[in-house]
């Protein structure tokens, strides 16, 4: 059973973080409120029987007219279960042709895997990281990307990207991305990653826990929905080993501070 006993909030974010889970999901951390709270959302006697993910939906829907809400061009699809966001492509996004970089699209995969994350309740001071995963001082890195761009989005163009995840084997869980165009609807690349619990003290990997899984696997598809048709594609095969001895190497690197994100380890 779900209990919202109240959520005082000034936005999305905090409303999610603030509306306690009671059953599978746990309690979920709370963030420290605004002294200006201005939107208040609590349950009606029906809202007691939903699932986590009607929960989470209804919640968002209370505290729509939050400033990050209004702003963002994006949110839950109607079952739950993914995410969906557009995007513009500006200027500093593009090569001298125009047309985006791989680094661009790379950089708005993760961003939409963030809010995904962050529009059920997670991510309050990482990468999609759960209320148990900081607790423990976990956190995910990303161990394997598998990118396919079928035709590059241009300057000024409108796209679309969806994104779930699901479980995978026991250290890891699976995020998938498809990236339409929103003009003509045609999908102009798909992409798929494995992603590997880490300790954020020790840098060790960790087993993904019972407790972990109970908070996310309630947000994820019920069936396995790949990206990715799965027959002989190559987003399967393991990434190729360098070469030894290796053509072009460099002893010593050390990164820097700006190399670093959130979750303290390096993202270029």
């Amino acid at each position: 059973m779900l209990k919202f006993p109240y959520c005082n909030v000034t936005d999305l974010n905090q409303a999610l973080a603030q509306c306690r889970f009671v059953g599978l999901l746990g309690p979920l951390a709370s963030r420290r409120q605004s002294p200006r709270a201005v939107v208040s959302c609590s349950p009606s006697s029906s809202e007691f029987s939903l699932t986590p993910v009607q929960a989470v939906m209804s919640c968002q829907q209370q505290v729509g007219s939050s400033l990050v809400n209004r702003l963002r061009l994006g949110g839950l699809t109607e079952d739950g279960f993914s995410y969906k966001e557009k995007f513009i492509i500006r200027g500093f996004e593009v090569g001298i042709n125009k047309i985006a970089t791989i680094e661009t699209i790379a950089n708005l995969l993760q961003e939409v895997g963030s809010n995904h994350a962050q529009s059920v309740g997670f991510s309050t001071d990482g990468f999609g990281t759960s209320p148990t995963m900081r607790k423990l001082h976990l956190i995910w890195v990303t161990a394997r990307m598998h990118i396919e761009v079928y035709k590059y989005p241009a300057w000024r163009d409108v796209i679309e990207i969806e994104t779930w995840c699901q479980n995978e084997g026991r250290i890891g869980t699976r995020r998938d991305w498809i990236l339409n165009e929103v003009a003509t609807g045609e999908v102009f690349g798909r992409a798929t990653s494995k992603w590997v619990m880490m300790n954020q003290d020790t840098r060790r990997m960790q087993k993904v826990s019972d407790d972990v899984k109970e908070e996310y696997l309630v947000f994820c598809p019920r069936e396995p929905r790949l990206a990715f048709s799965e027959k002989n594609n190559k987003s399967l095969k393991r990434i190729a080993k360098l070469e030894d001895p290796v053509r072009y190497s460099k002893l010593g690197l050390k990164p820097r501070r700006a190399d670093l994100d959130m979750n303290q380890h390096v993202n270029d």
